[in-house]
């Protein structure tokens, strides 16, 4: 009996956690997973910042400028500068963009003056043209925001977008050069430039400096009917020119309705000047 008691007893004892063994091998395994763990998220952020760059159109050499170019300063952890997130670029990338627009206009306007050269750089380089621009990249879901960002009103974020667009804009000259960054504005900005969202020049001037190249006499502006209450009237003006026929416009005085008239003739003309230059 003591014999067999001796060969069972063995069988409940736990071995000795022998080098290489068992026990030994949990920890190197855990360490493994960690480690592929981190492997994949570093080829998915490696992805991703290669579509970003594919958007952008440029592929950088230090892709610390295209990081730092999309953080918000409410992203930053303690102990980071401000200097950390897209400021910086963005004062940059501000000044890049209004150069190299203007080269872009003063060589597709030979004829325009310094007015409305001045109008028309305002118009593309306001934050809200920005906007536009980094929504077409895609740029809104990469932007890294902290919860002051995340909160952020409709407002704010928009002009969050507009900053990143020339922070980035700021990156890819910091890292391409110039040649790089005209590249980029030129781009994003060519159609726009020469389909700008708002009238640069009031329709009245437009249509009369129109007629005056033509031969034709100043066009006459007249009242065809005002209705709805003294406090809130809508005008209808028709604009006359010898051999045209008349363009009618509605407005809530005289002055808007005739714009909408002179609007109408030189859309109907195919007036230039108003929006093409």
């Amino acid at each position: 009996m003591k014999d067999e008691a001796k060969d069972i007893a063995p069988q409940t004892t736990e071995p000795a956690a022998a080098p290489g063994g068992e026990a030994a091998s949990k920890t190197p395994a855990k360490k493994k997973r960690v480690r592929g763990s981190k492997a994949k998220e570093k080829a998915k952020a490696a992805d991703a910042n290669a579509a970003l760059e594919a958007r952008i159109g440029h592929g950088f050499a230090d892709p610390n400028l295209l990081m730092q170019a999309i953080t918000h300063v409410s992203a930053l952890k303690s102990g980071r500068k401000r200097g950390d997130s897209y400021q910086r670029l963005e004062f940059l990338g501000d000044h890049v963009l209004g150069l190299v627009v203007s080269d872009m206009l003063y060589h597709a306007f030979p004829n325009a003056d310094e007015g409305e050269l001045s109008k028309r750089l305002a118009e593309l380089v306001r934050k809200e043209s920005c906007a536009d621009v980094a929504k077409s990249l895609g740029l809104l879901d990469d932007i890294k925001l902290g919860s002051v960002g995340s909160s952020a009103d409709a407002r704010l974020r928009k002009s969050i977008l507009g900053d990143v667009c020339e922070a980035v804009i700021g990156a890819v000259f910091l890292d391409g050069g110039h040649a790089a960054a005209d590249d980029f504005v030129k781009r994003n900005w060519t159609e726009r430039m020469h389909k700008p969202r708002r009238p640069l020049r009031d329709p009245k001037t437009v249509l009369q400096e129109w007629a005056q190249g033509k031969g034709l006499p100043t066009p006459i502006y007249r009242e065809v009917e005002r209705t709805g209450p003294h406090h809130d009237p809508e005008f209808r003006v028709a604009v006359d020119l010898p051999g045209l026929a008349p363009a009618e416009g509605t407005g809530g005085s005289k002055r808007a309705a005739e714009k909408v008239a002179a609007s109408v003739m030189i859309e109907r003309e195919g007036v230039g000047g108003g929006n093409d230059g």
